[in-house]
């Protein structure tokens, strides 16, 4: 079994108002025909397919205040209940309350124990490190479990190399953004396929994308908008060319925001668990009802 985690910032499960939920305004037409012709909302779960499950689980783990990215993410890559262990929820970066959680408890962590292969297949430009190592940048909690469970991060050689994929799954960021005019760039069908070809090569991969956390906050739903047309394109790649004998594709988020373009915050709803492949393997979250409740369930799969 081979798990593909799809980690979507700041997603959650929104109305059906276009007015404010860009998933409802977005053409993702390969996403909803896989949910029988609904948008990812609150209304649409749970739902079952004959290759996709979605269920709603609740990000707020019983503790006061609107869930934030560190503790979140922390709770996603654990399994422990962090924000009422203490307490409170945190973010965006770990303080070192969170980060004690990141060393020895997370599933890279387990995964690498057991002897198996687990990596997060983006690539992560030449500024990034010199931030890290200035001292200027902190690590968010998922490169931390993973530098923490002995794993190197992607560099832009590697991306350029093909072993690793850009945060926007395409590449245009590294030439907008990043200074990188000779990057390779990628249609969202084709990064989709070579996102599907890098994690067959891993019993555990993570991919992490972070600009929809980042439209949310902005409250900018042409980006939103755009992000999702480009992701439903990813997606219908990735499952062109992912049997579902190659293992589970698993997507999820660590609290809402993008669902809700009203607020600049954060919000309490519920977030997606949309569940891709083998109904087998889909059936072992079928009572999963919060963040905590997944990791537990791809531990069981990967048979750590």
């Amino acid at each position: 079994m081979k798990i593909l985690f799809l980690f979507l910032d700041g997603v959650g499960l929104g109305e059906d108002n276009a007015e404010i939920n860009p998933f409802v305004r977005a053409n993702m037409p390969y996403l909803q025909s896989l949910l029988g012709g609904k948008a990812m909302t609150k209304s649409t779960a749970p739902f079952e397919g004959e290759r996709v499950s979605l269920l709603a689980v609740d990000p707020n783990l019983g503790v006061k205040g609107l869930p934030q990215s560190a503790t979140g993410q922390a709770v996603l890559l654990t399994g422990i209940n962090i924000p009422a262990e203490l307490g409170y929820h945190y973010g965006p970066k770990p303080n070192p309350e969170v980060a004690q959680y990141l060393d020895g408890k997370t599933i890279f962590s387990k995964t690498i124990k057991a002897n198996k292969k687990a990596t997060l297949l983006n690539a992560y430009p030449p500024r990034y490190f010199d931030g890290i190592d200035s001292g200027k940048r902190l690590y968010s909690s998922i490169p931390l479990a993973l530098t923490n469970a002995g794993i190197s991060l992607f560099t832009d050689k590697d991306y350029y190399e093909g072993r690793a994929l850009s945060a926007d799954f395409t590449g245009e960021g590294w030439r907008e953004f990043l200074g990188f005019p000779d990057t390779p760039v990628f249609d969202a069908h084709t990064a989709g396929t070579k996102l599907g070809e890098l994690a067959r090569q891993y019993d555990f991969s993570f991919f992490e994308y972070w600009a929809s956390d980042y439209a949310g906050h902005k409250q900018d739903m042409p980006s939103a908008i755009k992000q999702l047309e480009t992701f439903d394109g990813v997606l219908k790649g990735l499952l062109e060319n992912w049997q579902n004998e190659d293992g589970l594709i698993l997507l999820t988020s660590d609290h809402g925001n993008m669902e809700d373009l009203s607020t600049r915050k954060h919000t309490a709803a519920h977030v997606p668990l949309l569940l891709l492949g083998d109904k087998n393997a889909r059936d072992e979250f079928i009572n999963v009802t919060d963040l905590a409740g997944i990791a537990p369930a791809i531990s069981k799969l990967l048979e750590l």
